[in-house]
């Protein structure tokens, strides 16, 4: 037992009694190898690979070595139909040209909207194409229903069959988490509220002029190819708007200012604009692009439909092919940090409990593809999940091991939105170390990873993040460091493996992501959202099937 164990004993005694999690000492001590964690990242950040991107031969590279390290483990496949693999189609769109708008008045009056200048329009449907003729118009404040925090934009207000206007982001202060973000900000929250009311389109008002460069920047990138996101709300289209087209529309309505002035005071409610219609027409090319996730699984002895999840993306940004424009000499973005790293912990995971007892639950080693891409495969996994989600008891996502020397910190992205961090809190008592947000609420952190779209569909999900609290030196020195490795290495070329790399940090954070996954696989618990969650309503949707 290190010194740091014996020194959080006294810590973990007053902690356990109120804490859900079991005592560390039930679960084995795992082995978990920094000279493994070396050798597998510099397996699969080589050049061969070619920054794994997906649909490309170092996807099937990457795929092959990781099915050859379960199988050399003893685990079963866990995808679809006893396979390793899950197969991800993800749909590309690009406009095929200028949309049509125009918006007509109480006078009848026809107003054409010029895309670019005027209105920003994408086909936000499966089939690529949009046709609203004669929509109302609402404005719905920030187009946000969160009864967790008494908030509600929409109010009574029928808003089927048309479109609806919202703010982008949410209110400023502590009704909205303060600093930190939540999901309600986000536009797929925003659309998955009016698509479940009815609305046929969503349009983001953006408050500039339409000489403004926000939105002459905006126009310049939205034909870009887009990715569709699986499971995203099937709008007829989205959009975005300038202060100009809206307060045209307002005034054309008999509305001013004044009518839409209290939208951030938590007591507006959406309201229509009379005699105001829109029409869109608009088309997109689609293409497909075919990806895999990669599962993997130990079944339960007792509980096998009840599922822990470890998940980490396999993918990167690729090579060449995907920067043709890069500068400099390499031409490889190798991801060894991001994400190989979390890619071979979750290998290391599976050999830890492969080498244990065998789990009353199931316990299942998901690699997520096309992360970089927007949590793709993580997407496509929660709307056609392979277990069902209402019996996943928990996702422990690993993005970016710490690499660094031991920290008295375990930073984890979403503090506050589940009861994981209260029992992952125990655990690191036990060891003399606390549980402490990521410390840059500015980056969103929490909605930029594979755990997400499983928190998204209510799963309890966990994301540790890398500590700053180092041993020797504190926060000053650990902070510095971690900010020029960030600055430097990000997404960049020169995230390659290197045999400086230290690995002590990510060593003592997967141990205890170990002992929380076993406390979990050999209880009955089943870990849940807290009363200020947005994630918490979705899952008691489901709450009659963990009874």
């Amino acid at each position: 037992m290190t010194s740091r164990l014996l020194a959080g004993v006294a810590a973990l005694s007053l902690l356990v009694a109120g804490a859900c999690a079991t005592a560390p000492a039930s679960a084995p001590e795992p082995e978990i190898s920094a000279q493994r964690l070396s050798d597998g990242i510099r397996t699969i950040s080589a050049d061969a690979y070619q920054g794994r991107y997906p649909g490309t031969e170092g996807e099937r590279m990457t795929l092959a070595w990781l099915q050859a390290q379960y199988e050399a483990m003893g685990l079963q496949p866990g995808g679809p139909n006893g396979q390793w693999l899950q197969r991800v189609e993800l749909k590309r769109y690009t406009p095929e040209g200028a949309a049509s708008v125009s918006w007509t008045g109480p006078d009848g009056a026809t107003h054409v909207l010029e895309p670019g200048k005027d209105i920003l329009v994408r086909a936000a449907t499966n089939d690529g194409r949009a046709d609203v003729r004669g929509a109302g118009v609402v404005f719905a404040g920030f187009g946000i229903d969160a009864p967790e925090r008494n908030w509600n934009d929409y109010g009574s207000l029928d808003v089927r069959g048309k479109v609806v206007i919202v703010m982008a982001g949410e209110p400023d202060g502590e009704v909205f988490n303060g600093q930190y973000t939540t999901h309600h900000a986000s536009t797929s929250a925003k659309a998955d509220q009016a698509f479940r009311r009815g609305a046929v389109g969503l349009i983001m008002l953006n408050p500039v002029a339409a000489t403004d460069s926000a939105w002459t920047g905006a126009a310049r990138r939205n034909n870009a190819q887009r990715t569709y996101t699986p499971g995203a709300a099937d709008l007829e289209f989205t959009g975005s708007i300038n202060m100009d087209t809206a307060h045209a529309m307002a005034m054309a309505a008999g509305m001013d200012h004044a009518s839409f002035a209290n939208y951030a005071s938590g007591g507006f409610r959406a309201v229509e604009l009379p005699g105001v219609k829109l029409n869109v027409q608009t088309a997109e090319t689609i293409n497909t692009l075919v990806t895999h996730n990669l599962l993997a699984k130990i079944e339960g002895t007792e509980r096998p439909d009840e599922v822990i999840v470890y998940s980490a993306h396999w993918d990167h940004v690729g090579g060449a092919a995907q920067h043709p424009d890069a500068a400099g000499e390499d031409k490889i973005w190798n991801g060894a940090w991001d994400n190989a790293s979390g890619t071979v912990g979750v290998v290391e995971m599976a050999r830890a409990f492969a080498a244990g007892p065998r789990p009353e639950r199931t316990v299942v080693f998901a690699h997520m593809a096309a992360e970089e891409m927007g949590l793709m495969g993580a997407y496509a996994y929660a709307a056609d999940p392979v277990y069902p989600l209402e019996k996943t008891v928990a996702d422990i996502n690993i993005d970016m091991l710490p690499l660094s020397p031991p920290t008295r910190d375990v930073a984890i992205f979403g503090k506050g939105q589940n009861d994981l961090e209260d029992r992952l809190s125990v655990l690191a008592a036990a060891e003399g170390r606390y549980i402490t947000d990521d410390r840059q609420p500015e980056q969103g952190f929490y909605y930029r990873s594979d755990h997400f779209p499983f928190a998204r569909a209510g799963v309890p999900a966990l994301m540790p993040w890398h500590g700053v609290d180092w041993d020797e030196g504190g926060v000053p020195v650990g902070r510095a460091a971690w900010d020029a490795k960030f600055e430097a290495d990000y997404h960049q070329p020169s995230d390659e493996w290197s045999p400086n790399l230290d690995f002590r940090s990510a060593v003592e954070n997967l141990e205890l992501l170990y002992r929380l996954g076993f406390d979990l696989a050999n209880s009955r618990d089943w870990p849940g959202w807290k009363p200020t969650s947005e994630f918490g309503a979705v899952r008691a949707r489901t709450d009659a099937a963990r009874q």
